[in-house]
Protein backbone atom coordinates (compact mmCIF):
# COMPACT_ATOMS: atom_id res chain seq x y z
CA UNK A 1 0.00 0.00 0.00
CA UNK A 2 2.78 2.57 0.79
CA UNK A 3 4.93 1.89 -2.24
CA UNK A 4 1.41 2.07 -3.99
CA UNK A 5 0.79 5.87 -2.57
CA UNK A 6 4.72 6.55 -3.22
CA UNK A 7 3.85 5.48 -6.92
CA UNK A 8 0.81 7.90 -6.99
CA UNK A 9 2.65 11.01 -5.35
CA UNK A 10 5.08 10.73 -7.89
CA UNK A 11 2.96 10.38 -11.03
CA UNK A 12 0.90 13.07 -9.82
CA UNK A 13 3.92 15.42 -9.91
CA UNK A 14 4.76 14.12 -12.55
CA UNK A 15 1.51 15.31 -14.22
CA UNK A 16 1.71 18.60 -12.57
CA UNK A 17 5.32 19.74 -14.08
CA UNK A 18 4.65 18.49 -17.64
CA UNK A 19 4.99 20.87 -20.19
CA UNK A 20 6.59 23.18 -17.53
CA UNK A 21 10.22 24.77 -18.51
CA UNK A 22 12.68 24.59 -15.56
CA UNK A 23 14.49 27.35 -14.83
CA UNK A 24 17.94 25.11 -15.22
CA UNK A 25 16.88 24.74 -18.76
CA UNK A 26 15.95 28.10 -19.74
CA UNK A 27 18.44 30.25 -21.93
CA UNK A 28 18.40 33.75 -21.83
CA UNK A 29 19.85 35.69 -24.73
CA UNK A 30 20.74 39.43 -24.20
CA UNK A 31 21.84 42.38 -25.61
CA UNK A 32 23.00 45.73 -23.46
CA UNK A 33 22.60 48.75 -24.15
CA UNK A 34 26.28 50.27 -23.61
CA UNK A 35 28.01 47.92 -20.44
CA UNK A 36 30.25 50.45 -19.21
CA UNK A 37 29.14 53.68 -20.21
CA UNK A 38 28.47 54.48 -16.68
CA UNK A 39 28.19 53.00 -13.35
CA UNK A 40 24.45 51.99 -13.54
CA UNK A 41 24.54 50.06 -16.94
CA UNK A 42 27.64 48.26 -15.57
CA UNK A 43 25.98 47.03 -12.25
CA UNK A 44 22.93 46.41 -14.21
CA UNK A 45 24.83 43.84 -15.87
CA UNK A 46 26.64 42.68 -12.59
CA UNK A 47 23.95 42.13 -10.88
CA UNK A 48 21.54 40.60 -14.37
CA UNK A 49 24.60 37.31 -14.24
CA UNK A 50 24.76 37.13 -10.40
CA UNK A 51 20.55 36.67 -10.68
CA UNK A 52 20.49 34.33 -13.87
CA UNK A 53 23.37 32.28 -11.93
CA UNK A 54 21.21 32.24 -9.06
CA UNK A 55 17.87 30.92 -10.80
CA UNK A 56 20.02 28.50 -12.14
CA UNK A 57 19.38 30.19 -15.94
CA UNK A 58 21.83 30.14 -18.78
CA UNK A 59 22.65 33.42 -20.69
CA UNK A 60 24.37 35.36 -23.17
CA UNK A 61 24.99 38.72 -22.94
CA UNK A 62 26.42 40.69 -25.79
CA UNK A 63 26.77 44.42 -25.53
CA UNK A 64 25.45 46.71 -28.23
CA UNK A 65 28.52 49.37 -27.21
CA UNK A 66 25.48 52.99 -27.49
CA UNK A 67 25.08 51.46 -31.85
CA UNK A 68 22.04 50.59 -32.98
CA UNK A 69 23.09 49.13 -35.89
CA UNK A 70 25.58 46.43 -34.02
CA UNK A 71 22.18 45.31 -31.68
CA UNK A 72 20.38 44.82 -34.82
CA UNK A 73 23.34 42.58 -35.82
CA UNK A 74 23.32 41.12 -31.84
CA UNK A 75 19.17 40.41 -32.43
CA UNK A 76 19.54 38.34 -35.31
CA UNK A 77 22.83 36.63 -33.68
CA UNK A 78 20.84 35.49 -30.62
CA UNK A 79 18.06 34.26 -32.90
CA UNK A 80 20.18 31.63 -34.08
CA UNK A 81 21.39 30.64 -30.45
CA UNK A 82 18.02 28.52 -29.75
CA UNK A 83 17.31 31.06 -26.52
CA UNK A 84 14.53 30.60 -24.89
CA UNK A 85 13.52 34.22 -24.31
CA UNK A 86 15.22 37.67 -25.78
CA UNK A 87 16.39 40.40 -23.83
CA UNK A 88 17.02 43.70 -25.00
CA UNK A 89 17.72 47.56 -23.26
CA UNK A 90 17.11 49.36 -26.47
CA UNK A 91 20.50 51.44 -28.17
CA UNK A 92 17.64 53.40 -30.26
CA UNK A 93 13.68 51.98 -29.69
CA UNK A 94 12.65 52.50 -33.03
CA UNK A 95 15.72 51.29 -34.88
CA UNK A 96 15.04 47.33 -33.81
CA UNK A 97 11.24 47.54 -34.66
CA UNK A 98 11.93 45.95 -38.00
CA UNK A 99 14.08 43.09 -36.71
CA UNK A 100 11.93 42.14 -33.94
CA UNK A 101 9.36 41.18 -36.49
CA UNK A 102 11.71 38.69 -37.59
CA UNK A 103 12.01 37.61 -33.62
CA UNK A 104 8.27 37.45 -32.77
CA UNK A 105 7.70 35.23 -36.36
CA UNK A 106 10.56 32.46 -34.96
CA UNK A 107 8.09 32.38 -31.54
CA UNK A 108 11.55 34.29 -29.22
CA UNK A 109 9.63 36.13 -26.88
CA UNK A 110 11.07 39.32 -26.44
CA UNK A 111 11.15 41.33 -23.36
CA UNK A 112 12.64 45.19 -23.22
CA UNK A 113 14.34 46.20 -20.79
CA UNK A 114 15.05 49.78 -18.72
CA UNK A 115 14.18 51.86 -21.75
CA UNK A 116 10.83 51.09 -24.23
CA UNK A 117 10.81 50.25 -27.51
CA UNK A 118 8.43 52.87 -29.89
CA UNK A 119 5.09 51.76 -29.69
CA UNK A 120 4.96 50.81 -33.29
CA UNK A 121 7.18 47.79 -31.58
CA UNK A 122 4.74 47.15 -28.80
CA UNK A 123 2.97 44.25 -30.31
CA UNK A 124 5.91 42.55 -31.40
CA UNK A 125 7.33 41.95 -27.73
CA UNK A 126 5.62 40.66 -24.90
CA UNK A 127 6.17 42.98 -22.30
CA UNK A 128 8.73 45.81 -20.36
CA UNK A 129 10.56 45.46 -17.15
CA UNK A 130 12.12 48.55 -15.74
CA UNK A 131 11.62 52.14 -14.26
CA UNK A 132 7.98 53.97 -15.56
CA UNK A 133 10.35 57.20 -16.70
CA UNK A 134 7.03 58.97 -17.02
CA UNK A 135 6.38 59.27 -13.76
CA UNK A 136 9.95 59.77 -12.54
CA UNK A 137 9.35 63.03 -14.73
CA UNK A 138 6.03 64.32 -12.97
CA UNK A 139 8.07 63.12 -10.35
CA UNK A 140 10.76 65.58 -10.34
CA UNK A 141 8.06 68.19 -11.33
CA UNK A 142 6.31 67.46 -8.41
CA UNK A 143 9.35 68.18 -6.23
CA UNK A 144 10.27 71.61 -8.28
CA UNK A 145 6.69 72.93 -7.74
CA UNK A 146 7.87 72.29 -4.01
CA UNK A 147 11.17 73.79 -4.06
CA UNK A 148 9.90 76.73 -5.94
CA UNK A 149 6.50 77.25 -3.75
CA UNK A 150 4.73 76.94 -7.36
CA UNK A 151 6.61 79.56 -8.61
CA UNK A 152 9.26 80.52 -11.37
CA UNK A 153 11.19 80.00 -14.41
CA UNK A 154 13.06 76.29 -14.92
CA UNK A 155 15.50 75.13 -17.51
CA UNK A 156 15.96 71.55 -18.26
CA UNK A 157 18.71 69.76 -19.00
CA UNK A 158 17.72 66.18 -20.90
CA UNK A 159 19.33 63.27 -21.95
CA UNK A 160 19.85 62.15 -25.60
CA UNK A 161 17.29 62.84 -27.92
CA UNK A 162 15.86 60.04 -29.58
CA UNK A 163 16.40 57.87 -26.62
CA UNK A 164 12.96 57.25 -25.40
CA UNK A 165 14.01 57.24 -21.27
CA UNK A 166 15.29 60.23 -21.88
CA UNK A 167 12.09 61.72 -24.02
CA UNK A 168 9.55 60.32 -21.53
CA UNK A 169 11.64 61.78 -18.44
CA UNK A 170 11.15 65.19 -20.47
CA UNK A 171 7.48 64.68 -21.14
CA UNK A 172 6.34 63.67 -17.37
CA UNK A 173 7.66 66.70 -16.32
CA UNK A 174 6.40 69.03 -19.01
CA UNK A 175 2.95 67.50 -18.72
CA UNK A 176 2.89 67.57 -15.15
CA UNK A 177 4.15 71.00 -14.80
CA UNK A 178 1.73 72.06 -17.64
CA UNK A 179 -1.45 70.27 -15.80
CA UNK A 180 -0.92 71.09 -11.85
CA UNK A 181 1.74 75.02 -11.85
CA UNK A 182 0.51 77.41 -13.88
CA UNK A 183 2.95 79.17 -11.94
CA UNK A 184 6.05 77.80 -13.59
CA UNK A 185 7.67 78.01 -16.38
CA UNK A 186 9.77 75.91 -18.25
CA UNK A 187 11.68 78.30 -20.82
CA UNK A 188 14.24 76.58 -22.49
CA UNK A 189 15.39 72.75 -22.88
CA UNK A 190 18.84 70.98 -24.12
CA UNK A 191 20.22 68.13 -24.29
CA UNK A 192 23.81 67.10 -22.53
CA UNK A 193 23.52 63.28 -23.76
CA UNK A 194 24.01 61.91 -19.83
CA UNK A 195 27.21 63.44 -20.06
CA UNK A 196 28.68 65.44 -16.84
CA UNK A 197 30.82 67.38 -18.81
CA UNK A 198 28.67 68.26 -21.27
CA UNK A 199 25.77 69.12 -18.94
CA UNK A 200 28.16 71.36 -17.25
CA UNK A 201 28.76 72.96 -20.93
CA UNK A 202 25.15 73.50 -20.95
CA UNK A 203 24.19 75.15 -17.51
CA UNK A 204 27.17 77.50 -18.37
CA UNK A 205 25.52 78.75 -21.36
CA UNK A 206 21.98 79.07 -19.69
CA UNK A 207 23.78 81.20 -17.19
CA UNK A 208 25.44 83.45 -19.88
CA UNK A 209 22.09 83.75 -21.45
CA UNK A 210 19.94 84.27 -18.60
CA UNK A 211 21.12 86.53 -16.13
CA UNK A 212 20.97 86.44 -12.41
CA UNK A 213 16.50 85.86 -11.36
CA UNK A 214 16.02 84.81 -14.92
CA UNK A 215 16.40 81.44 -13.35
CA UNK A 216 14.79 79.87 -11.09
CA UNK A 217 14.75 76.28 -11.28
CA UNK A 218 17.04 73.27 -13.44
CA UNK A 219 15.53 70.12 -14.15
CA UNK A 220 17.94 67.52 -15.58
CA UNK A 221 17.94 63.70 -16.27
CA UNK A 222 20.10 61.93 -13.73
CA UNK A 223 22.29 63.04 -10.97
CA UNK A 224 25.30 62.82 -13.37
CA UNK A 225 24.26 65.37 -15.30
CA UNK A 226 22.88 67.55 -12.28
CA UNK A 227 26.81 67.69 -11.19
CA UNK A 228 27.80 68.73 -14.01
CA UNK A 229 25.10 71.81 -13.97
CA UNK A 230 25.82 72.17 -10.43
CA UNK A 231 29.27 72.57 -10.65
CA UNK A 232 28.85 75.20 -13.45
CA UNK A 233 26.68 76.85 -11.11
CA UNK A 234 28.77 77.52 -8.02
CA UNK A 235 32.07 78.38 -10.55
CA UNK A 236 29.43 81.56 -11.43
CA UNK A 237 28.25 81.95 -8.20
CA UNK A 238 24.94 81.72 -8.83
CA UNK A 239 23.94 78.87 -5.89
CA UNK A 240 22.20 80.94 -3.65
CA UNK A 241 19.16 81.50 -6.39
CA UNK A 242 18.67 78.17 -7.52
CA UNK A 243 17.05 74.91 -6.90
CA UNK A 244 17.29 71.83 -8.82
CA UNK A 245 15.45 68.20 -9.35
CA UNK A 246 17.05 64.73 -10.93
CA UNK A 247 15.34 61.70 -12.66
CA UNK A 248 18.05 59.18 -10.64
CA UNK A 249 20.21 59.06 -8.11
CA UNK A 250 23.72 58.70 -8.41
CA UNK A 251 26.67 58.47 -5.47
CA UNK A 252 27.57 61.59 -6.73
CA UNK A 253 24.23 63.33 -6.42
CA UNK A 254 23.58 61.60 -3.02
CA UNK A 255 26.50 62.98 -1.57
CA UNK A 256 25.74 66.67 -3.02
CA UNK A 257 21.93 66.77 -1.43
CA UNK A 258 23.42 65.66 1.92
CA UNK A 259 26.17 68.48 1.58
CA UNK A 260 24.68 71.52 -0.90
CA UNK A 261 21.51 73.20 -0.96
CA UNK A 262 21.44 72.98 -4.86
CA UNK A 263 19.65 69.81 -5.50
CA UNK A 264 16.10 69.32 -3.77
CA UNK A 265 15.24 66.58 -4.52
CA UNK A 266 16.01 63.18 -7.05
CA UNK A 267 15.00 59.53 -7.17
CA UNK A 268 15.94 56.10 -6.01
CA UNK A 269 16.67 53.87 -9.01
CA UNK A 270 18.71 50.99 -8.27
CA UNK A 271 20.12 49.50 -11.14
CA UNK A 272 20.10 45.52 -8.92
CA UNK A 273 16.56 46.13 -8.23
CA UNK A 274 16.32 46.99 -12.51
CA UNK A 275 18.63 43.66 -13.48
CA UNK A 276 16.64 41.47 -10.75
CA UNK A 277 13.15 42.00 -11.96
CA UNK A 278 14.35 41.80 -15.54
CA UNK A 279 15.46 38.33 -14.87
CA UNK A 280 12.38 37.32 -13.12
CA UNK A 281 10.47 38.75 -15.83
CA UNK A 282 12.40 36.95 -18.64
CA UNK A 283 12.25 33.52 -16.53
CA UNK A 284 8.27 33.46 -16.26
CA UNK A 285 8.28 34.74 -19.99
CA UNK A 286 10.40 31.71 -20.96
CA UNK A 287 7.90 29.32 -19.05
CA UNK A 288 5.20 30.53 -20.79
CA UNK A 289 3.26 32.55 -17.89
CA UNK A 290 1.32 35.29 -18.52
CA UNK A 291 2.72 38.62 -17.12
CA UNK A 292 1.76 42.02 -17.71
CA UNK A 293 3.13 44.67 -20.47
CA UNK A 294 4.65 46.72 -18.56
CA UNK A 295 6.13 45.75 -15.38
CA UNK A 296 7.57 48.50 -13.63
CA UNK A 297 9.50 49.06 -9.91
CA UNK A 298 9.22 51.87 -7.43
CA UNK A 299 11.24 54.64 -7.90
CA UNK A 300 10.60 56.62 -4.71
CA UNK A 301 11.74 60.37 -4.37
CA UNK A 302 14.25 61.21 -2.20
CA UNK A 303 14.85 64.87 -0.32
CA UNK A 304 16.42 66.08 2.67
CA UNK A 305 13.94 65.16 4.62
CA UNK A 306 13.90 61.48 4.16
CA UNK A 307 17.55 60.83 2.56
CA UNK A 308 18.53 59.14 5.94
CA UNK A 309 15.73 56.65 4.73
CA UNK A 310 18.08 55.48 1.66
CA UNK A 311 21.42 54.03 1.42
CA UNK A 312 24.87 56.20 -0.97
CA UNK A 313 24.58 54.61 -4.17
CA UNK A 314 26.99 52.72 -5.13
CA UNK A 315 26.68 53.94 -8.91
Amino acid sequence: MKKLFILLTLSLILIATSGMVMAEDIVIGMTANNTGVDSYQTLHDQAFREKADEMGVEYTILDARGEPMRQVDQIMDLMTQDVDVMVVWPVSGQAIVPVLRQVQQAGIPVLIANSKVDESGFELVSGFAGPDNITQGEYAAQMMAEALDGEGRVVEIMGTPGYITAEERSQGFHDEIEANYPGIEIIETQPADWNRERAQEVMENYLTKYDDGEIDGVYVGDDNMGVGAINAIRSEGRGDNLKMTSATMFADGYDEMQSGDILYGTLYQSPIDDANYTVEIAVKLARGEEVEFFNYFETPKVTDENIAEFERPVW
